[in-house]
């Protein structure tokens, strides 16, 4: 059952006793002055339906512990010594001094109940509506987008360590396995903790050892009793299945049928890296800085700093796109936004549906490549949109096939200006997209003074909030996309507090205001 706090203060109430002691504009002063009107119990009511039971930690002093655990980045064991032996922890929970703190299994249990909620993120929510409340957005017209990626928190697996733990999971986990395993499945002692015991220098040992896996998986995944499966079991085997195909491919002089298999030449797209935790992927945030994790986007307003929206995703895959988790970021916002961002957020789609939003992409385009160095680009040839047409540099008009394809062949072996054209020797082609004229304008836009001015004024504070964001917090603490998530939103209700706090947040009686 739902636990409630007292209102009659103990002899020994932390803040009674060091209350004058905390800083008037921190956030364990604003939590020991307001947590119950920001965390009302009726908040939390649906997460505990039953009246029966023992009685939880009340929710306003949970809803406290979780935004300071965020916003400091502290792990469940110390945040339970922070609330034991931090004055100021147990003065923003209304604890007595003499209190000792629950267990941490609580805060895991709390995360589990929120995460099973209809509303996972209410205290964000919770905060958001006081960012509301204040007015400090009202009349601020623009949202600047970016992203960043956040170590996992699982070592990256080769592909003999992936086939062997997914081959164990399972084993352990789908009734029936376990003989299969003993049966058909001699590559490796799969009951073995360790590695299997093979001349790990030798090439072709090392050629053999993956084959052997990949037949055991397949041999598995082909002689399991057919039979319903449980939501563990359906994932084990679908997981085997995934990694005993993805880093794998037959062999050099194998038509694929004969089961002979070797490691991949390539990485496959949107690859697993981890049995451990399978949502964590390879991310190039950069060409030159590789990572494996996951990645947080936010959406912020830059004359505040207040992040309006985030989410973490995979950090890979269309769907994980910046362009694509951008404009989700921007659903509840009313039409006439300016969105700034860097050029991940410039594709041709991304551009069409914030027009069609009635919102303003202040967003740096996607560079051109010129096939010649100095030569021409695809904007040096005037497109007619109406007419289905395009026009080179030597004023040759040909026509866009309905692919978007057009090509310059038959006239760019007798063209003057082919040597600043183009290299191929077929001639000039170009892809026309369906979003080609949103890309131009943007192209055009961008070279004005005025676009410049506001890119630059208001693009750099997303990165600050970006630094905050992950200040002591590169890595994240759990595994898999959902509880990442929600630390992601517990992490920015506090920043966003905390903004407010610095802004002169407090409460007049009968509503938050910014003083």
């Amino acid at each position: 059952m739902q636990g409630r706090s007292d209102d009659q203060r103990e002899l020994l109430d932390a803040e009674s006793v060091a209350g004058h002691l905390l800083k008037p504009d921190s956030m364990f002063a604003f939590l020991a002055a307001h947590r119950s009107r920001l965390f009302p119990e009726e908040m939390f009511a649906d997460l505990f339906p039953s009246r029966r039971g023992r009685p939880s930690v009340p929710a306003e002093v949970m809803a406290s512990v979780i935004t300071l655990q965020a916003l400091h980045g502290l792990s469940d064991n110390e945040t339970v010594d922070a609330v034991t032996f931090d004055l100021r922890w147990k003065a923003a929970c209304g604890l007595p001094v003499t209190a000792t703190a629950f267990h941490s299994t609580t805060l895991t249990y709390w995360r589990r109940r929120l995460a099973a909620s209809a509303r996972p993120n209410r205290i964000f929510e919770a905060v958001k509506a006081v960012v509301t409340e204040t007015g400090v957005l009202a009349k601020k017209t623009r949202r600047v987008l970016d992203s960043t990626v956040l170590d996992d928190a699982v070592a990256t697996q080769d592909t003999v360590t992936q086939l062997i733990a997914a081959i164990r999971r399972v084993r352990r986990d789908v009734p029936g396995a376990a003989q299969v395993v003993q049966i058909q499945c001699s590559a490796h002692d799969y009951g073995d903790p360790g590695k299997p015991a093979i001349a790990w220098n030798d090439k072709s040992a090392r050629d053999q050892l993956v084959d052997a896996l990949v037949g055991d998986a397949h041999r598995l995944l082909g002689h399991l009793p057919e039979q319903d499966l449980g939501i563990s079991a359906a994932e084990a085997v679908a997981l085997l299945a995934l990694i005993a195909g993805q880093d794998v491919e037959p062999v050099e002089d194998s038509d694929g049928t004969d089961g002979r298999w070797r490691i991949a030449q390539q990485v496959a797209p949107d690859r697993v890296i981890s049995t451990v935790d399978p949502d964590t992927r390879h991310a190039h945030k950069t060409v030159h800085r590789r990572q494996d994790g996951f990645k947080a986007h936010i959406a912020v307003e830059p004359d505040t700093g207040i992040i309006t929206d985030c989410a973490l995703t995979k950090a890979s895959g269309p769907d994980n796109h910046e362009a694509v988790v951008g404009l989700a970021l921007l659903d509840d916002e009313p039409a006439a936004v300016r969105v700034l961002g860097d050029s991940a957020y410039g594709t041709g789609a991304a551009r069409a549906a914030l027009a069609d939003r009635k919102h303003a992409a202040v967003i740096k385009p996607i560079p051109l490549r010129t096939p010649v160095p100095g030569g021409f680009t695809s904007d040096d040839f005037h497109i007619d949109f109406d007419a289905r047409t395009v026009t080179c540099p030597d004023n040759r008009t040909v026509k866009i096939r309905p692919s978007g394809g057009a090509s310059f062949e038959k006239y760019c072996h007798s063209c003057s200006l082919a040597d600043q054209c183009t290299t191929a020797k077929r001639g000039r082609k170009l892809t026309i997209s369906e979003h080609e004229h949103h890309l131009r304008a943007a192209r055009a836009i961008a070279c004005t003074p005025e676009w410049q001015a506001e890119y630059r004024l208001h693009r750099p504070m997303v990165e600050r909030s970006i630094a905050w964001l992950t200040r002591g917090n590169r890595k994240v603490r759990y595994r898999g996309v959902t509880k990442n998530d929600h630390w992601l939103h517990h992490r920015s209700a506090a920043l966003n507090l905390r903004r407010l706090l610095t802004m002169g947040l407090t409460h007049t009686g009968t509503t938050w205001a910014i003083a």
